[in-house]
């Protein structure tokens, strides 16, 4: 099974949309923040959340509890591509439905294989997935440039160092960020290549 959770009007062929409103006609009408969610364990063998995790789990145990979910209806190995707005721009901050601020560090914290790494090393970074029971691997993070930066790189006016700095300090210097994830399972073994 293949999930596009929060699908709304962005249906995907060959894929079980879902959405919490009825209105824009998903294949399943689920609130993802409602828990546990009506598919079995290990059913999903890819899963889509395009501009939708920044709107749920406004608390900590609301937002935990989905990371849990998400992770249960993972099979081993499946695919998890997260969308979000970069929470520096004004596409996020305008929004008042955006409750969380999802970015590849935060999403990093559920990875084991780095959480023992940080444990380790003596870092005080929350190891996540050790606490939670879950593993995702981090396999990609592209960054999506706003105009005008998008093309000053494609000029050459600006170089990728540059770029990745400006993204660190400014506003509006990345639209979105795209993070795919990988479910190791079971939790504790290390398969983040």
């Amino acid at each position: 099974m293949r999930l596009n959770l929060g699908c709304g009007n962005n249906k995907l062929a060959g894929w079980t949309n879902v959405d919490r409103m009825a209105a824009c006609n998903p294949d399943q009408v689920v609130d993802l923040e409602a828990l546990p969610w009506p598919w079995p364990d290990d059913s999903a063998e890819e899963v889509s959340l395009s501009h939708v995790l920044e709107h749920l789990g406004a608390t900590t145990d609301a937002y935990l509890g989905i990371v849990k979910e998400l992770y249960r209806v993972c099979r081993d190995g499946a695919k998890v591509t997260i969308v979000v707005p970069h929470p520096r721009h004004d596409n996020f901050l305008a929004d008042p439905t955006h409750v969380r601020v999802v970015i590849p560090s935060g999403l990093e914290l559920l990875s084991q294989a780095r959480n023992r790494e940080w444990i380790a090393k003596g870092f005080a970074n929350t190891p996540l997935g050790l606490y939670l029971g879950v593993d995702f691997a981090m396999q990609e993070v592209n960054m999506l440039p706003s105009e005008p930066w998008r093309s000053r790189m494609a000029r050459g006016e600006v170089t990728k160092p540059q770029f990745l700095d400006a993204e660190r300090n400014l506003n509006n210097v990345v639209e979105q960020i795209t993070m795919v994830l990988k479910a190791v399972k079971p939790a504790g073994r290390d398969r983040s290549a």
